[in-house]
């Protein structure tokens, strides 16, 4: 039975990806010790396996794709996690569709269409070089083995091959890949879960992968293709666009027959960035447009709109970085709205903070739930949904702190459907001190975060960290592992032996650059109360027209963190 076969191999190949998490960590190309890719892909899998353990004894394949749907989408961190719970859920759909006692390569080459499908429909810019690119060369892999009648084992062998060669051609895709020797993290993330799925199901110890195939490759040759490279995730920054207003909204379908096609075709009309995600009756549709009246006029004329959010992308082009993230249709079965109650608060805080000295700022700034993460530990889907149901207020905008927890944020906003909730894209605590101080208590949501993106794109960010591995440079010098470097715009700019001179070297190059005012500076938990000391008088005398505001953050891996304004 095609359940018993997923619920048997998913642990085990989630538990090789958790076993190989801490090694694609460190194998980015930006020598910061980013808990990215290994980490986020590990804890979403980690999620669907509860969900799935859960699950009765002889449950159907729908029950079990139903639970890794559910367990993906709320485990999902970080970027690469919800993009694997979105290739999870398609795969599962599609699997739960397959017909016969038996699995079949017909049935795998349509789990992997669906897969492909669901996707690329979750991202607004998918870019080649990455996990997606590999899940399409996959499934077509699996068209080809469908077409030839292969057996299952011989297929999800191809499958595996199709995998790992195609993480080898990442490099040929992104520039910047090649620019630095590497392949993608996500991409041989997905692959690596792959190998240990389908070495589960043919009963194989560990790596090994020893039955013949019909071509010259073999797993172990496409994996040699990768061997000598690293991954990094990607940093895709959005770069603007001809289209002014960022428009999401709810949509409820009045007929089963919505056509979804046609519905696309429209909304590339009006404009890109066009998504539809959902299934009939409930949608979430997102479009960049000049005309967003018009995209809600159309809509309402087959059903109904709700928590419409609209957003002039002139005020946040700055801050439009880091992995464009797809909009995620709620939960399968949300939290039950809470009673009425007019002693709610109109607006409500969210935010994510790394450490203690941080947490105590954002409550003193009015946040009403800290939930606790950032770059080495991203919360997760249900983290921050569980943060935002506790919020006593009709409103409530959250603030990730950290560009590879926005789209776990996002998810969690789309997830909670009975409040506004709106999701302010900050990337670093010091943003979402700013964008709290320009919060008008009487105002509406849409003014507020209208400010607020207008406050954190005034914000200029500054890091001080230790390199965990031999790299580069923005300016192609050389870095060696447990050096200290200085990044700033996410480059590293400044590169020395201890804190206090990188910092003071990076401090100049942006007032240089452009000169600030006020200078925020959090303190890190390694980083003790006279070495903050010292800094400060320091920075004081380098840059006496700076005023500075120091304390203590307690952050984890980075020792100073501040901004300029």
């Amino acid at each position: 039975m095609l359940a018993n076969v997923i619920r048997s191999c998913f642990p085990a190949a989630a538990k090789v990806l958790a076993d190989r998490a801490e090694e694609i960590n460190k194998l980015n190309v930006f020598p910061v010790p980013d808990g990215d890719t290994g980490t986020n892909m590990s804890l979403t899998l980690n999620t669907v396996v509860k969900e799935v353990e859960a699950l009765p004894e002889g449950a159907s394949m729908d029950d079990v794709a139903k639970a890794i749907t559910h367990g993906s989408l709320m485990g999902a961190r970080g970027n690469s996690g919800v993009i694997t719970s979105q290739i999870l859920r398609g795969v599962a759909e599609g699997l739960a569709e397959a017909k016969g006692a038996h699995v079949t390569s017909a049935d795998i080459a349509h789990a992997f269409r669906r897969g492909v499908k669901v996707a690329f429909q979750a991202v607004r810019k998918p870019v080649e070089g990455t996990i997606l690119t590999v899940l399409r060369d996959v499934s077509t892999a699996a068209d080809k083995c469908e077409k030839q009648k292969r057996p299952v084992e011989e297929t999800l062998s191809e499958l595996v091959i199709a995998a790992y060669e195609s993480v080898a051609r990442t490099p040929d895709l992104l520039p910047v890949l090649k620019e630095n020797g590497v392949v993608d993290s996500g991409a041989y993330g997905f692959a690596t879960f792959l190998e240990a799925f389908v070495n589960s199901y043919l009963g194989h110890e560990g790596d090994s992968f020893d039955f013949k195939t019909t071509v010259d490759a073999t797993p172990e040759s496409a994996k040699g293709q990768v061997a000598s490279r690293v991954e990094i995730e990607l940093n895709d920054d959005w770069e603007g666009s001809e289209f002014r207003y960022c428009t999401e909204f709810l949509f409820h379908a009045d007929s089963p027959k919505f056509d979804e096609e046609k519905t696309l075709k429209f909304l590339s009309s009006m404009g890109d960035c066009e998504l539809l995600v959902g299934a009939n009756p409930d949608y979430k549709i997102h479009v960049h447009t000049n005309t967003p009246d018009k995209v809600l006029a159309r809509m309402l004329k087959s059903g109904q709109i709700f928590e419409v959010f609209i957003h002039n992308m002139d005020l946040e082009a700055q801050d439009r970085t880091a992995k464009i993230a797809a909009d995620k249709e709620g939960a399968e079965a949300p939290a039950e709205a809470p009673a009425a109650d007019e002693d709610l608060a109109d607006l409500g805080f969210v935010a994510v903070a790394a450490g203690s000295g941080q947490a105590e700022i954002l409550r003193s700034l009015g946040i009403d739930a800290v939930v606790s993460g950032g770059q080495t530990m991203n919360p997760s889907t249900a983290d921050i949904l569980a943060a935002i149901e506790k919020v006593r207020a009709k409103a409530v905008v959250v603030l990730p702190n950290n560009s590879n927890i926005r789209m776990a944020a996002e998810a969690a906003a789309a997830a909670c459907d009975y409040r506004d909730v709106a999701v302010v894209p900050t990337k670093s605590v010091l943003q979402a001190f700013a964008a709290m101080f320009v919060v008008e208590p009487g105002a509406t949501l849409e003014d507020n975060v209208d400010a607020m993106l207008a406050a954190i794109d005034e914000v200029r960010d500054g890091e001080v960290t230790c390199a965990v591995r031999d790299s580069q440079a923005a300016d192609g010098s050389p870095i060696k592992a447990d050096d200290i470097i200085g990044i700033a715009r996410g480059e590293i700019e400044v590169v020395g032996s201890n804190v206090q001179d990188v910092a003071l070297e990076l401090i100049a190059k942006m007032q240089d650059e452009e000169e600030g005012d006020t200078l925020t500076l959090l303190a890190g938990c390694d980083f003790s109360d006279d070495d903050l000391e010292a800094l400060v008088a320091a920075i004081e005398e380098a840059q006496p027209d700076l005023e500075i505001d120091s304390h203590r953050g307690e952050q984890p891996l980075y020792p100073v963190i501040f901004s300029i304004e």
